[in-house]
Formats: structure tokens, C-alpha cells, sequence
């Protein structure tokens, strides 16, 4: 089930906007081709605006609703908004709109014409967006688990193409595709976990600890909040998680269910030290200015990370999109005020599920390798 959207958009001179004679001529001619597949169009509400004129049709007894509105400015758009049931065929296929945006640009000797296949919007959710807030369609086909937890909308759906994915705040996390990430995360191949004591901050996907497990290192601890999304994980993404979230503890590795923040102070006051820590939480924000609850929350979280690592320790952590190149910025700058000072390192990835280029930091004390030699 879903309601199903029509967007058709046409250029043209200004001035035939601005011509009432003009205007009822597109309009007629937009109404009768219409009818092709909308039977028994009536004009039902009209009105000059502010910045053009807006129309409303809708068709008898179906309850679909078609808008044209006239931009003086020199745009026109179509919208076409109706419900569509499971199984149902689109009263308008994606060839005959295209073959309806032609005739009228044609017709009506427009500059320019564009049409988009349906969006199709309901409960089962497709759209998603991208760092710098662009909406990405994914082939998804069904949801194996929603619920809400105390602390975020927790969703797996499943995508012809990228397999199980894990959706919080409908924001897409990981894929089953998306391996790449990980790997390019805890930067594979070039540090050497084997032996090493790591601090997981977040990761309740699980995938991280996974795969820095076959690294052999002494010990992992990782620090969850959200029981919720790491049960989900374990049940429908063991494919990225293999079994390590059926159990909170081995020899190996420990997760520590609660806030971060209450256990990384508790390690800082008892002395604790890690050669890793990992910040798989929240992305760089996107904003103006590095101010807000977020960037307040990635301060600390560097200041206290910084704390509990060795000397010679680092703080590997995502970013953000390279099409977010303020952002990135501004993450940098707050690295650089940093005490004790720090230095750092970028790797990028092209990860499946986001469908955009990633960026991810690796940053130790500029002192790092003078304390190694020591």
C-alpha cells in the first residue's frame, strides 16, 4: 500500500504565465490529456497567488488529486497524487508519462520538460538521505523489524540489492553490503590489533567488533546504550555480526551495556588504558557552526577518549560524506584545539548502502612516536 506522486515540471517564457488567456489554454490542454488516464477530470478550486496561479483537478469517485501550479518566474508543475494497493497497476505507467511530458512540451512549445517515476510513500519506507540531504530511492521490498527504543526508531529492511540494512532515526547504518566500511573504518591492513586493548564507543551493530576480533587483539571492550538495536542486529544482520552479540562477555571481548560517557569517565578514573578507541557513534553534523548538543557531545568525547589511550594510542572514527566538505572542516578545527596536540590521518570509501563516498579519521598525540621510541 502506498499513496503514489506524479511530479511532471515544464519551462517557459514568463510572460504566457503571467497571460490569463494564456494560462486557461495550458490548462485546458494539460486537463484533456490527463483525462487519457484520468477519467472524468473537474476543476475543483483555482486561485491567483502571490508568485502565479494554482489549480486543483481531481477525478471522479477515485479520490486522485492533480495540482498545476504556475510559477511567474517561468515554471509550471504537475503533481498527481493517488493511492495505490498492493498488487494494484499504476494508473499511469512511467512510458506514458514520459510519453505525456513530450506531447506536452510540444503542444505548448515549452523550453524544457521532466518527468520522475511515482514516488511511492507509505509504511513501507524507500527514501532516504544522503550527508548533504539529497533523497536516495532504494529497491527496498520489505521491513523485518521496526520498533522504537527508549533512545531511537529502530529499523532493518531489506534491499534487493545491498541485503539487510539497519535503519535508525530513518537514517540508513549499515548494510550487509557494506563490509567496506568496517574495513575502511579500522583502516585493515594497515594497524596491527593483534595483542592490542581496544574501546568500542557505540558500535551496537556489531560489525566492528566482529571483524577486530579476527585481528586477534588481547581484548575489546565495547560500551552500547541501546540493548534494543544490538538484539535486531543479531537476529536479522548476522551476516556483518556473525555471533558475537548472543553473549555479552568471553575471553575476548566484553559489551558493557549503558551510556559511554558514564564508563569512559569511570576508565579515566581508574587509570585504564587502551591502544585503540573507536568512536562509532553519531556522524559530523551538518550545520553552520560547530555549536549544538552534537558538536558539544563529539568534544567530549575526543577530550575524554584522549584520556584513556596510551601514548602512542588512536582515535579511529567515521566522519561524514565528502559532499559535506564544511563539516569536515569544522570537525578539523576542533581537532586541532585538542590538548594535548594531536595529529591525524584520512581514509576514504565508497560504502554501498549510503551511495556516497565516506571519510574516516584516525588521530593520535603528535607526540605519539617520541613516546613509542621512549
Amino acid at each position: 500500500m502506498s499513496a503514489n506522486t506524479i511530479l511532471l515540471d515544464f519551462s517557459l517564457d514568463p510572460a504566457r504565465i503571467n497571460d490569463e488567456e494564456s494560462r486557461k489554454d495550458i490548462v485546458k490542454l494539460c486537463k484533456d490529456n490527463l483525462e487519457k488516464y484520468l477519467v472524468g477530470l473537474k476543476l475543483t478550486y483555482d486561485m491567483l497567488t502571490s508568485d502565479g496561479y494554482l489549480c486543483m483537478l481531481n477525478e471522479t469517485g477515485s479520490g486522485t488529486i492533480v495540482t498545476i501550479r504556475f510559477f511567474q518566474q517561468g515554471l509550471i508543475t504537475i503533481n498527481v497524487e493517488y493511492y495505490r494497493k498492493d498488487g494494484d497497476q499504476p494508473i499511469i505507467s512511467f512510458e506514458q508519462i514520459r510519453e505525456l511530458e513530450n506531447h506536452l512540451v510540444q503542444k505548448l512549445k515549452f523550453n524544457h520538460g521532466q518527468s520522475l517515476p511515482p514516488l511511492q510513500r507509505g509504511p513501507l519506507t524507500r527514501f532516504f538521505p544522503t550527508a548533504d540531504e539529497r533523497v536516495i530511492e532504494y529497491d527496498i521490498d520489505r521491513v523485518l523489524y521496526d520498533q522504537r527504543s527508549d533512545f531511537q526508531k529502530i529499523q532493518i529492511v531489506h534491499s534487493k540489492s545491498l541485503g539487510n540494512m539497519l535503519v535508525l532515526d530513518e537514517l540508513q547504518n549499515i548494510s550487509e553490503a557494506d563490509l567496506i566500511y568496517t574495513e575502511t573504518l579500522m583502516c585493515r591492513g594497515v594497524e596491527d590489533y593483534a595483542g592490542k586493548e581496544i574501546c568500542i564507543l557505540g558500535g551496537g551493530d556489531g560489525a566492528l567488533l566482529y571483524e577486530l576480533l579476527k585481528e586477534k587483539p588481547k581484548h575489546v571492550v565495547m560500551l552500547e546504550i541501546d540493548e534494543m538495536v544490538m538484539q535486531a542486529c543479531n537476529k536479522y544482520m548476522n551476516s556483518i555480526c556473525g555471533d558475537v552479540l548472543e553473549r555479552l562477555n568471553d575471553d575476548r571481548y566484553e559489551i558493557i551495556l549503558g551510556d559511554c560517557m558514564v564508563y569512559l569517565n569511570k576508565f579515566i578514573s581508574d587509570g585504564r588504558k587502551f591502544d585503540y578507541v573507536f568512536g562509532d557513534l553519531t556522524d559530523i553534523p551538518i550545520s553552520d557552526t560547530p555549536t549544538g548538543e552534537i558538536w558539544d557531545f563529539i568534544r567530549v568525547i575526543l577530550e575524554s577518549s584522549f584520556k584513556v589511550l596510551k601514548p602512542t594510542g588512536k582515535f579511529m572514527t567515521h566522519g561524514n560524506g565528502v559532499s559535506c566538505p564544511d563539516s569536515l572542516e569544522m570537525y578539523e578545527k576542533q581537532l586541532a584545539k585538542l590538548t594535548p596536540k594531536v595529529t591525524f590521518t584520512k581514509s576514504t570509501a565508497f560504502v554501498p548502502s549510503f551511495m556516497e563516498e565516506w571519510v574516516f579519521y584516525q588521530v593520535q598525540r603528535e607526540d605519539a612516536n617520541a613516546a613509542g621510541s621512549v
